[in-house]
């Protein structure tokens, strides 16, 4: 401890403070302060350095299947809404269409909306948010169960565990129905074969509402992307 001494000393800058070095002859209290000042500069940078560690990596988080997003539109909030990544990779949503999600941060996919929509409104410089709210590996292993998909334009986007044979009704129904923008005459269930090759059934909702096209409510299987795509102009 230096000895207290009546001596003037003017302020110290960061690299004295973090080299250790006090002013020669300083007072009691002058001493005091010049211990508190070094030892909150070093919390101050242990934390910067921590969030320099995590914030880049926050960023660079890639997008996978299933994982569920939340897209936020400052300029449209009724475009705001939870969607999934389906087995594709892909995920649906208004004005903007498909759009390749997967191996995306969520920053990419940002921008990749953001110039999809901009044509749509006045103001060029939309702010659109894309959070991650969960990916698989925080789904408990209940879960993990024989899921089918149910992406675009219904209430409820997402998966669903079917543990009894399901039709594409009673899947949508789970889903909370159709959304306001759904074109219901073109509705798609996309059935992967375990040889990579898809098939796609067609279903008409408006015809199934009116007591026609019955034999398109197909009962679903595993692994079914149940697609309800935007309304068109003309829909």
């Amino acid at each position: 401890m230096f000895p207290c001494e009546s001596v003037k000393w003017t302020g110290l800058s960061a690299i004295d403070v973090l080299n250790k070095r006090r002013p020669e002859k300083p007072t009691c209290g002058e001493a005091r302060t010049f211990d508190l000042m070094r030892g909150m500069t070093m919390r101050i940078l242990i934390v910067l350095f921590c969030l320099c560690l995590w914030i880049p990596g926050a960023n660079a988080q890639t997008l996978k299947t299933g994982d569920t997003l939340s897209v936020s539109v400052l300029q449209d909030p009724k475009l705001d809404r939870t969607v999934v990544v389906d087995p594709l990779g892909e995920i649906a949503f208004p004005l903007a269409g498909h759009i390749r999600a997967r191996g995306l941060t969520p920053v990419a996919l940002e921008n990749i909306l953001k110039s999809k929509l901009k044509g749509n409104y006045k103001d060029d410089n939309l702010d659109i948010t894309v959070a991650l709210l969960n990916s698989p590996k925080d789904i408990p292993e209940e879960d993990l169960k024989p899921k089918v998909f149910i992406t675009g334009e219904v209430i409820r986007p997402g998966s669903y565990v079917v543990r009894q044979p399901t039709t594409l009704m009673q899947a949508i129904a789970l889903a909370g129905g159709v959304g306001p923008f759904a074109a219901k005459r073109r509705i798609q269930v996309r059935r992967r074969a375990p040889g990579g090759d898809e098939t796609i059934f067609m279903f008409n909702y408006k015809a199934y509402e009116a007591g026609a096209d019955l034999e398109g409510n197909i009962m679903l299987r595993a692994g079914d992307v149940i697609m309800v795509p935007e309304r068109g102009l003309f829909d």
